[in-house]
């Protein structure tokens, strides 16, 4: 498809549910508004799906799943579904990526270099690591031979957050269907758009049912879409508090279920770093994706030989961040997703200064339309104040000091999230030493946000429960089925004679 002469014509009037291989009709029902944060226009609006639209999505994605066509696929024609999913997004890149930026305000140019080729590399990656599972088989018993199967588990609910569409959701998507399950997405309803013309081009090449979309709030659709009786597994993205509903949820029903929730990651920098990588490295761990991700490294603990160094060059490097339209390629940072999240990022500055910390730059929204706020640093007296212990989720970094590796690692851990955390030394024993002793589900090293597939990825604490990745997630989206065969003449115990 050509560019339309204004981004904004690729944006629908109406977004609804896609179910059964097309889009719902337009019907009556609650409507929700979608912004570009932008400028704070609505650029779009969302018809709410209600108990009995989950319904008839849940009831799709479970024909697709009971077709031995689907459920029962050959792993090579299988992979040849992933294969054309993951080269249709790239072929529709840039539709997808303003897309994104309507409803997100993340700027185009960064999600055109990392979250569409991050949604093209799920689907190409779980087609290559369906390919390369191994089997179990035991023979220890002489007399039987014991093998171990994989099977889909059925249908999964999959709910994706706004501040990554794209990325998250596809990687949910990937990881479901190419082990042979079937599904309902739910994103949030504040970034509908993206999503549901990835599940549309989707939809173009796998059979119907096997991907559906439902929209709404989470207290309507995505309570319909948990509570669902036939629904088999949930895996979901977001806050800590929604987590924890949608575990108990999970719980009453017997459904396994995996959440990844939120962070305050901490950011180790030690004297003996390189101090210019570890700069570079805190700028993009607390303002790449206009600071909204749960991977942000939003504590900065420094140690304190380097602390007013360090932090007077950070200063002035945010001070020069260029803060603006996220589609102009020349912005670092675009709005926050929604003026509601806006008032909650700036409301941390009055927090933190009633707890004594000084705002060292930033702190204020910028005076045009739209949601936009300054990149905001403060320096905090203690690793307990609040603006080091709650997840504000925005362009906002803490700074504290600390004397040595012990107390770094003490610091780190004196959080109720474990995420991810950082550590920047050249000392391969120190770098170990904090890998080892902070309490996380990963650790990077003189690096940030490196994401490796093959690897498991998720929290510990109240960052989340269950592993994504190439094993992890075909434990969670498969069952396993033993069978034990009787290889040599067995005796068995005759009842009765």
């Amino acid at each position: 498809m050509s560019a339309p002469a204004s981004p904004f014509d690729w944006a629908p009037k109406l977004v609804s549910s896609f179910i059964d291989g097309a889009f719902v009709g337009e019907v009556g029902g609650y409507r929700i508004p979608t912004f570009y944060p932008g400028d704070g226009r609505i650029i779009s609006e969302l018809q709410e799906a209600d108990a009995l639209e989950v319904d008839r999505a849940v009831r799709s994605a479970r024909r697709a799943f009971n077709d031995p066509a689907w459920r029962d696929m050959a792993v090579e024609a299988r992979q040849s579904i992933l294969y054309r999913i993951a080269e249709t997004i790239e072929a529709n890149a840039l539709e997808l990526a303003t897309l994104e930026t309507l409803n997100a305000g993340i700027v185009r140019r960064d999600v055109l270099g990392r979250q569409v080729l991050r949604a093209a590399y799920n689907f190409r990656f779980f087609a290559e690591a369906i390919s390369q599972q191994p089997g179990q088989v035991w023979q220890q018993n002489k007399d039987y031979l014991t093998f171990v199967t994989r099977h889909p588990v059925g249908v999964a609910a999959l709910i994706a957050p706004w501040n990554s569409p794209l990325a998250l959701a596809s990687m949910k998507v990937a990881s479901a269907i190419a082990f042979g399950n079937t599904c309902v997405l739910k994103p949030s309803e504040q970034t509908p758009l993206s999503l549901a013309r990835l599940v549309e081009l989707i939809n173009d090449i796998t059979p119907p049912g096997v991907v559906n979309l439902v929209n709404g709030r989470g207290g309507v659709t995505g309570a319909a879409l948990t509570e669902h009786p036939d629904i088999d597994l949930i895996a979901f993205t977001g806050g800590t508090e929604t987590g924890r509903q949608i575990m108990q949820t999970a719980g009453r029903r017997l459904k396994p279920a995996a959440v990844e929730l939120g962070g305050k990651s901490a950011n180790i920098i030690f004297a003996d770093a390189d101090q210019e990588r570890a700069l570079d490295g805190a700028l993009i761990s607390i303002f790449s994706n206009n600071g909204q991700q749960c991977l942000a490294g939003s504590r900065i603990l420094v140690e304190d030989s380097i602390f007013d160094d360090f932090v007077g060059r950070f200063v002035e490097r945010a001070q020069k961040i260029r803060v603006g339209d996220p589609l102009d390629d020349a912005t670092e940072i675009g709005p926050i997703a929604s003026a509601r999240h806006r008032e909650h990022i700036l409301s941390y500055v009055g927090v933190a200064q009633s707890q004594g910390a000084s705002l060292l730059t930033g702190g204020h929204a910028l005076d045009r339309p739209g949601y936009f706020v300054e990149p905001t640093a403060v320096l905090a007296p203690s690793n307990s104040d609040r603006v080091c212990q709650e997840e504000i989720f925005g362009p906002f970094a803490a700074f504290v000091k600390f004397r040595d590796m012990e107390d770094a690692i003490r610091m780190a851990n004196e959080s109720q999230f474990g995420l991810v955390g950082y550590c920047w030394t050249q000392n391969l024993d120190k770098a170990l030493r904090v890998s080892q002793g902070v309490r996380t589900g990963l650790m990077w090293v003189n690096t940030p946000m490196v994401r490796e597939l093959r690897a498991p990825f998720g929290g510990v604490k109240d960052s989340g429960l269950g592993r994504d990745g190439a094993a992890a997630s075909m434990a969670f989206f498969t069952e396993e089925k033993t069978t034990t065969i009787p290889i040599a003449d067995t005796t068995l115990r005759k009842f009765g004679v």
